[in-house]
């Protein structure tokens, strides 16, 4: 068997998950700063409500729900907000920090540039200054380490561990979005498939957020339907944001962490993620819209958080006895 430390693997993981959470937020913030000077004080109330549901452990916010600079602060820089930009930044740093040796020197610096400018950057001025700029350039920044994260190391098990954190969070986000936006936005009932003036921004909001509509506007061009976007984030296998596609890549480095670690076949871990992956591949998006979109995402989300556990069973927090008799 030729496992890889299991605290190695928990922190490239985790590493991964927490810079893949902080680019969301990032995007989430600066599409809904971009939106809500377009919205009604009571449409700009209910955007911040949703992210609040979406990015927050706890949702009682009265003063993030009332205003911009408090929903920034928030989800930036709170210390209390596990989710917040700051939090996610940071541990991700001490999880790289604690695999130096384990992963590339420019790795490393990408990502302790990133946590000492972040902390160094107060949120008044921030908020006085470009807070766009500052959400793109997180957004920039995590996509130069995935990049060098891509180009630089080898395609080993710690690779592929990076790569199941990244995906298995990405996919957990965009089905929780599209659960959170449609459960309000989409209220008005399954035979109405347009979508009105009020809700338009919202809807090209929800793709931005998913870093979905330049790519999503060449599969249907400007033709923004609610089961169009469903099926563009749900199901497209070709899309690196989709659900689809974040499972497939799942299912793949788990295969390959399997095989090295000679993992029986017959294992829970490969189980789940093949079971996910089978359902989504065969279906079909008037299906699980007229069954029920939300009980489908909680479905999928559920799911993800069976894989996440069965991977710490079987890699991460294993009793030695059991691995043992595995051997």
């Amino acid at each position: 068997m030729n496992a890889m430390l299991s605290r190695v693997a928990d922190s490239l993981y985790w590493m991964s998950r927490y810079l893949e959470r902080a680019d969301h937020v990032a995007r989430q913030l600066d599409v809904h700063l971009t939106i809500v000077t377009e919205q009604a004080v009571d449409a700009a109330r209910r955007r911040r409500r949703r992210l609040i549901t979406c990015l927050v452990d706890e949702k009682e916010h009265a003063a993030a729900e009332s205003s911009d600079y408090e929903l920034a602060d928030l989800l930036t820089f709170d210390e209390d907000n596990p989710s917040s930009i700051v939090n996610c930044i940071a541990a991700a740093r001490e999880n790289a920090r604690q695999v130096r040796e384990q992963i590339n020197s420019q790795m490393w610096e990408q990502i302790n540039q990133m946590h000492l400018t972040v902390r160094s950057q107060p949120m008044q001025s921030l908020w006085n200054g470009q807070p766009h700029s500052f959400y793109h350039w997180i957004n920039q920044e995590v996509y130069r380490f995935q990049g060098i994260t891509d180009s630089r190391i080898t395609r080993d098990q710690g690779w592929h561990f990076i790569q199941i954190g990244r995906y298995l969070e990405r996919a957990s986000e965009t089905a929780d979005s599209l659960n959170v936006d449609f459960r309000e936005l989409y209220a008005s009932g399954l035979e109405i498939d347009a979508i009105d003036q009020q809700t338009y921004l919202d809807w090209v909001g929800l793709l931005r957020g998913c870093a979905a509509y330049e790519a999503y506007s060449k599969v249907y061009a400007a033709n923004v339907q609610p089961r169009h976007i469903v099926e563009f984030l749900l199901l497209n296998p070709n899309f690196p944001y989709s659900v689809h596609f974040g499972i497939n890549r799942i299912q793949s480095s788990l295969q390959v962490v399997g095989e090295e670690t000679e993992t029986p076949k017959s294992a829970r871990v490969y189980r789940l993620g093949g079971r996910l992956r089978a359902m989504l591949d065969y279906a079909q998006v008037d299906e699980i819209m007229e069954s029920g979109l939300g009980s489908y995402l909680l479905n999928i989300q559920n799911q993800c958080g069976q894989i996440h556990q069965a991977i710490y069973e079987t890699y991460i927090a294993y009793s030695i006895e059991d691995k043992l008799k595995a051997a």
